[in-house]
């Protein structure tokens, strides 16, 4: 199992939110390469960038940041790709992969997006209340997490991420429930949200997570980054 540490960008610095809330900002770098730069010289081989700016605007906001970061470390990216056209310039920004929320909704895009780039793209089933939440995690759709992913693997979809919101940046634990249910589904899953110890990412790994993101646990030193990769294996 993977251990990739979160860089949260808004307004062009690293940061943290709480239940995905905009509002509830905590700054942990003015210079999110340098961050960046950190957590690869301390081991990451992947590190999980979100443009928050881009998740509301609905397109990318910061690809010039994101090239930065990227020069630093290996980059899987999300926040506001809900077009072929913003993925192709997250690609040319130069990171490895990509991550789609709002846009798996469109399951015509979600198809070509498979076909055309298989395992670049991850797509993010995030949910608040037992509902896939879209638009930067403001809103609500109709759909249920197993019931929309069980669809995305008819089109194509090779690897989720998954988020119960409510625990995002609460150091309180993932919500292993869910996540047991999404890795039944077959596909490998990149669990985040909630991991606050050593025992979170021991669990994790006992259910099948293929990689687990680590943010605000990291930055605060609740989890130590090579001791989790210790443990991850």
């Amino acid at each position: 199992m993977q251990i990739i540490p979160a860089i949260d960008l808004q307004a062009g610095r690293a940061v943290r939110l709480l239940r995905g809330d905009f509002e509830r900002e905590t700054v942990y770098g003015a210079d999110p390469a340098a961050v960046a730069r950190c957590w690869r010289e301390r081991g990451a081989a992947l590190l999980h960038v979100v443009d928050l700016d881009g998740a509301r605007a609905g397109r990318p906001c910061q690809l010039d940041l994101v090239r930065a970061i990227a020069a630093e470390a290996p980059v899987q990216l999300g926040g506001g790709l809900r077009t072929r056209e913003d993925v192709d310039d997250a690609l040319a920004a130069g990171v490895q992969r990509f991550v789609v929320g709002t846009a798996a909704l469109d399951r015509a895009l979600i198809a070509n997006l498979a076909g055309a780039f298989t395992d670049r793209l991850v797509v993010a089933l995030d949910t608040r209340d037992g509902r896939v939440a879209v638009q930067g995690w403001t809103e609500a759709s109709n759909w249920t997490l197993l019931d929309l992913a069980r669809e995305l693997i008819g089109c194509g979809v090779r690897r989720f991420l998954h988020t119960d919101v409510e625990r995002d940046g609460a150091l309180t634990s993932p919500n292993f429930g869910s996540l047991e249910g999404l890795i039944a589904l077959g596909a490998p899953v990149i669990a985040s949200g909630g991991v606050a110890a050593l025992d979170h990412i021991r669990r994790l790994r006992e259910i099948g997570a293929e990689a687990v993101i680590v943010g605000r646990a990291l930055y605060e030193g609740a989890v130590d980054l090579g001791e989790a990769m210790a443990l991850a294996g």
